[in-house]
């Protein structure tokens, strides 16, 4: 299943912040997206009906496995990205921005290429 911008942005999300904290509820990402409780919530039920995230009876969630799969990808083009941007001059809160937007149409081909590129 293809996901859609909006969607990879709240898998991501959520990872960041699962790895800052073991108990994150819908209310903690509307905080870091800057959302409203609606709209996460219609988010994470869509999550939850494609595989991606499951919700415990205490109203916190957790990844799937292809949840983290999709998440730590969505993550790593961020990163990526972010790192290639500074290395060629633009300020590290403007690359943080940009890359938010290229991670989710850029290739994977091209990400594989800048990731080769920032090693050596």
């Amino acid at each position: 299943m293809h996901l859609h911008e909006s969607a990879e942005m709240y898998l991501e999300t959520i990872y960041v912040l699962t790895e800052k904290s073991t108990a994150v509820r819908s209310i903690d990402v509307a905080e870091h997206m800057g959302y409203s409780k609606p709209s996460v919530s219609r988010a994470v039920g869509l999550l939850k009906k494609g595989g991606y995230l499951v919700m415990a009876k205490d109203g916190c969630l957790s990844l799937t496995d292809e949840g983290k799969l999709a998440a730590k990808k969505i993550f790593e083009r961020h990163t990526v990205l972010s790192r290639f941007l500074e290395l060629i001059g633009v300020r590290d809160d403007v690359a943080a921005k940009d890359a938010c937007k290229i991670e989710h149409v850029v290739s994977d081909e091209t990400i594989a290429a800048i990731k080769n590129y920032i090693e050596k």
